[in-house]
């Protein structure tokens, strides 16, 4: 059915619940499959109207789809059946057993023993299992939170939950149209016509010669009575997802499908067990509460049920992106897929970047979204920043250690040292790139930000060509993934450079490996220059796909940014291209999009974005499809110069488009946000920001440190941790005696914005942005969450946190707070904690008592656990699996807890007074505490041994305060950890946490109350208990920029308002937000013209300054 016979058949639904014909609405429904009516299956289940809830499945389902089609008529099957033994309806039972519940006994025959041994029993609640079924309207609606989730989890249920934002009596308003239109249209049109008849056309009869009226004006067509718009059978309000895909899709592909451990599919098994409404920690947020047909709320992932006795579970997350991309959403902040057009394409070209030789591969930085990494022809590799047009780093092909490779390839190069790039990919946090390259090699390097890139593994990979490589994590290890001409796939250890599978099974060379994972399980997709298709477990049980390419083409797969749509892209020996969506289900293809050429030159390359768009690059144009349509969308030939397959990539958002040319070089298309965002990078590209090292300024790790004060830097024990700096050149000097530090002290010297606040006011304890950046969030003394989020609207495109536009303090229609459990707690002596999840869809909190599990979209409390004492005093989630947590306590223990099982793996001690601080490296694989103590302890995650511990090098004259909370936060290399104390802010080196620099305010200063890296780790944000806000350096901690506390707090002397807490924007490096003692919170930028906070201080000349310098310093700085 086309898409308007679809947007008539809601038209027609409307229209018909509006006329109150409640059954056709409903059957309609059912039949054209477009809308799942969640209320009225709600009201049908909790009625116990079993046949028609069945019947109205039918109509999008059936038991044996998918695995969360089966739990759906599972559950309310058994329903049925608990139903007829507890009104000891014996006979009922048994048929409903062997009409209903038979067809599961193929799938889990035990199950469906047990369920059968339940007649036996004088009362089923004998069962242990079901020991807790109460009365059947309870049961019932338990069984329905449990329903919800499985059809808003169920991909055969994506775009049915939500039905589309009409006006009321959108029908009526069309036909109005129509018949002003043909009103218009008559040649003696009456100014008042009777019409009678829908079933011709109109016209009028004599004439008088009046004109017509105006169609705009003119209500043709009477209106029966009306009872209100769609939205009162439109269930519990609209819902769109981006459905998750089910681990048992893959089975689809599999030649042995049985050999896929099913354990892991998310859906859970079929039991016994009632569901429970604290059951499970979900991806899929619950159906929303309110009608709002406006809202869309989008997560990264979707809610998964995993049936257990246990008080919840945490749904593992796709947790190797360092940013958000389906970020979660509130009401009046809409961005469904309808949002998105052909104007959200990158189509206008913002540079020409010369590479110097025919570019094979880009890739942008996950995190940085004008980084662009690129491989050419002759072995060269460069990074550029293509907001400002600049080369930040370059290498050329050269085999580091010769004497270690292979005697084949030791022969080729000494014919001829030269390799092409094949390919160049990011890893997921940004830190490493890997170059596959023609000839064996493997080139992994660390990247540290401006020109610093280190040499990390050279793997001699591959006998001849090295097609492709990827990074993945299985067994929550990063890895590194490469195919080639030896028909092989292996994959090697990101850390060490070994050897772990060897995948072996292709018949021609392999030409492009696809990882993916589906829940707990990873598997990898591979294709061959003979077009087969394969894919791989990582285990050594051999392929389970053997499929082929359409037109047995030489082809590359993608998956959407949300990971639940296959794509492939390839070229046949003939020069015939394909475009494909794949059903993964079914192993088939989906649909084919119309528009490639039938001659193409080369393979043609293709990618996605916003999980909505594709792009190829064939006929030297750029091509562009909606995913949901298989005719072209648009084309662009980029002003010229394409080649006639060009390599092609888009930054993570889809803000940008690279595309290579014929002339050696890359063009950079944007669409309006993408202006914006290189244009606003441009005008602070003056600073050199970009050329900024992110970590190589931290210096050799050692024991020594220098210590700054007041902004100079000290060398404690030496020079040795101070980078090793080149004389300055006369202009140079010039500059370092012209430098000043900025001081803002008036309201009109920055961007400041206090949120509104209608709730009680009390002191910020605890603050955050979301990692999607429109919205904040702040845990008050009084245990109460507050929730501000910016609208997403014309004076605001992007929904981001922004001073410019006041945000909404959200809450939902329940009018409900999110507040911690705090009975018998004393909130003086408690001390506040949360933590958030990824996808913003839950918060982890507590305020003295027990931990709370909040719903960020319903603020209901979904469980609690762990009552004091002791009390929890930080919270941190692992950051490969959220089922683990590490909660700081306060009797100075460290426990490590499984939420999914719910118990204590362990608990850790080391500290001596409270745990104030948790940090997670996932590439270190260790946990830095941090206490009241003034102690910092390091820990293995693996076994959870402690590797090392010391404690802070107080200044001299600073008396301890015992109650001082010391925290942590990792760099952005995730090698180096910010530590905060009142009396300091130093920079640790982790894996052996030595002290690498370190900054201490002058003696007449107030103590420092929090500070925080900025999200691109160039700053460090501090706040001081005068109100003060400092600004300093990440690789010297040199002070560039104080603003003071007039600035952006009103003159009232009687309030001495200050920040006890900092939270850095997600996106924004020069955003944050203050949570105040007097309650406020407060977001600054710097002035839209400055772009930045001060100018960067110049670098130390030398080895650093001596004491005698340093107190000169002090003397003349007043911090």
């Amino acid at each position: 059915m086309s898409s308007l016979s679809r947007e008539l058949a809601f038209l027609i639904l409307q229209f018909l619940d509006e006329e109150k014909f409640k059954e056709t609405v409903h059957k309609l429904e059912k039949e054209s499959g477009f809308f799942f009516n969640m209320r009225y299956f709600e009201d049908a289940v909790t009625n116990g109207e079993w046949e028609d809830v069945e019947k109205y499945l039918s109509g999008f389902t059936k038991v044996d789809d998918n695995r969360y089609s089966m739990k759906i008529f599972f559950e309310i099957r058994k329903q049925k059946y608990l139903e007829a033994l507890d009104k000891r309806d014996n006979a009922k039972a048994v048929e409903i057993l062997t009409k209903d519940l038979k067809v599961f006994s193929t799938f889990n025959d035990d199950l469906f023993k047990e369920i059968t041994m339940l007649l036996t029993l004088q009362n089923f609640r004998e069962n242990e299992q079901l020991s807790k079924y109460g009365d059947t309207k309870s049961a019932r609606g338990t069984m329905l939170v449990e329903l919800k989730k499985l059809i808003e989890a169920n991909p055969l249920f994506r775009d049915k939950l939500q039905f589309p934002n009409l006006k009321n009596s959108r029908l009526r308003t069309l036909i109005n149209q129509s018949l002003n239109w043909q009103h218009q249209l008559c040649k003696n049109p009456k100014p008042n016509p009777d019409i009678k008849t829908l079933f011709v056309d109109h016209t009028c009869g004599q004439p008088n010669g009046a004109r017509a009226p105006s169609p705009v004006t003119n209500q043709l067509m009477g209106s029966m009575p009306k009872v209100g718009g769609f939205l009162p059978i439109g269930g519990p309000g609209p819902f769109q997802h981006a459905p998750v895909p089910l681990t048992a899709s893959l089975g689809g592909w599999m030649a042995n499908p049985s050999s896929v451990p099913h354990q892991a599919v998310s859906v859970g098994p079929m039991g016994l067990i009632p569901p429970s409404n604290s059951a499970s920690m979900l991806k899929r947020p619950r159906t929303p509460t309110n009608n709002n047909p406006a809202l869309d709320y989008q997560t990264a992932d979707s809610e998964h049920v995993m049936k257990r006795s246990r008080p919840f579970g945490v749904s593992e997350e796709v947790n190797n992106l360092p940013v958000n991309i389906l970020p979660v959403t509130y009401p009046g902040q809409s961005h469904s897929r309808s949002s998105y057009s052909a104007d959200d394409l990158p189509k206008n070209v913002m540079a020409h970047l010369n590479q110097g030789s025919s570019v094979k591969s880009m890739d942008f930085h996950p995190a940085h979204q004008t980084l662009l990494l690129v491989g050419t022809n002759i072995g060269d590799i460069a990074v550029w920043e293509v907001a400002s047009r600049e080369r930040l780093a370059f290498r050329n092909f050269k085999v580091w250690d010769l004497g270690a490779c292979t005697m084949t390839l030791q022969a080729s190069l000494a014919n001829e040292y030269t390799a092409s790039v094949n390919r160049v990919m990011w890893s997921p946090d940004g830190n490493l790139f890997g170059v596959a390259y023609s000839k064996h090699i493997v080139h992994i390097y660390a990247y540290h930000g401006g020109d610093d890139l280190r040499n990390h593994l050279e793997i001699d990979a591959h006998a001849g060509n090295v097609s492709d490589l990827a990074f993945s994590n299985p067994n929550k290890q990063l890895c590194i993934i490469t195919c080639g001409e030896d028909k092989a796939i292996k994959v090697w250890d990101a850390a060490t450079g070994a050897k772990q599978y060897t995948f072996e099974g292709h018949e021609a060379p392999v030409y492009s490996v696809c990882p993916h994972h589906k829940e707990n399980i990873q598997f990898i997709f591979s294709t061959a220059v003979d077009g087969k298709i394969k894919a791989w477990l990582y285990d050594n049980m051999g392929s389970r796909v053997d499929y082929d390419a359409p037109g047995h083409s030489c082809t590359t797969m993608a998956y959407s940014a949300d990971g639940t749509r296959l794509f492939s892209c390839g070229t046949s020996k003939d020069g015939e291209s394909h475009i494909v969506e794949w059903n993964e289900s079914e192993g088939a293809v989906k649909r084919t999009y119309l528009g490639l050429g039938k001659r193409s030159v080369g393979v043609v390359q293709f990618d996605t974005t916003k999980n909505r768009f594709l792009v190829a690059g064939d006929d030297f144009v750029i091509k562009y499809w909606d995913m949901d349509n298989v005719n072209l969308l648009t084309v662009s030939d980029a002003e010229g110069g394409i080649p006639a397959s060009p390599c092609i990539r888009f930054n993570k958002e889809g803000l940008l488009l690279a595309v290579s040319t014929s002339d050696n070089g890359v063009k950079i298309l944007a669409n309006a946000e993408g202006v914006r965002l290189m244009r606003s990078i441009e005008n602070r590209a003056s600073g050199s920001v970009a050329k900024v090292p992110m970590i190589n300024a931290f210096g050799a790790s050692s024991s020594a440190a220098g210590m700054s004060i007041g902004g100079d830097m000290v060398a404690l024990n030496g020079d040795r941790s101070l980078p090793d700096v080149k004389p300055r050149i006369s202009e140079e000097l010039e500059k370092s005696r012209i430098w000043k530090l900025t001081e803002i002290e008036e309201p009109s010297q920055l961007r400041s914005l206090r949120l509104p606040d209608s709730l009680v006011s009390a002191r910020i304890m605890r603050l955050i942005y979301t990692n999607s950046g429109g919205a904040i969030l702040a845990l008050a003394y009084n245990a109460v969450h507050k929730l501000w989020k910016w609208q997403r609207n014309e004076r605001n495109v992007t929904g981001k946190a922004t001073t410019a536009v006041s945000p909404q303090l959200w809450q939902p229609s329940s009018g409900i707070l999110m507040t911690n459990e705090i009975t018998e707690t004393n909130l003086e002596e408690a001390v506040p904690c949360f933590a958030l999840s990824k996808n913003d869809s839950y918060v982890m909190s507590a305020s003295g008592g027990k931990i709370s599990l909040f719903n960020m979209m319903t603020f209901k409390t979904m469980t609690t656990f762990m009552p004091p004492p002791p009390a929890a005093t930080f919270l941190a989630f692992h950051p490969q699996d959220n089922n683990i947590i590490a909660i700081g306590m306060e009797d100075s223990s460290i426990q490590i807890y499984n939420v999914r099982v719910d118990e204590v793996k362990i608990k850790l001690k080391g500290h001596q007074k409270r745990v104030t601080g948790l940090a997670f490296s996932n590439v270190l694989n260790v946990l830095v505490s941090s206490g009241a103590d003034a102690q910092l302890c390091l820990w293995s995650v693996d076994g959870w041994e402690m590797k090392a511990s010391k404690f802070l090098q107080i200044p001299p004259g600073c008396a301890p305060n015992p109650l001082a909370q010391t925290r942590v936060k990792f760099h952005q290399d995730q090698a180096h950890v910010l530590v905060v104390h009142e009396t300091q802010i130093a920079i640790y080196e982790a894996s052996k946490l030595d002290c690498v620099k370190q900054w201490v305010p002058r003696e007449s200063s107030s103590a420092i109350t929090d500070a925080t890296f900025s999200c691109d780790s160039q700053s460090v944000y501090a706040s001081f208990e005068d109100g003060s806000v400092c600004v300093l350096t990440a690789t010297g901690l040199k002070l560039r920029c104080r603003i003071n506390p007039a600035a952006y707090l009103p003159s009232n002397p009687s309030s001495r308002a200050y920040p006890l807490v900092i939270a850095p924007h997600p996106f924004e490096p020069n955003q944050i937000a203050l949570g105040l003692d007097d309650g406020g919170v407060h977001v600054l930028e710097p002035l839209e013209m400055e772009g930045k906070w001060g100018t960067v201080p110049p670098q130390e000349n030398g080895a650093g300054l001596s004491i005698s310098h340093a107190v000169a310093a002090v003397d003349q700085s007043s911090r």
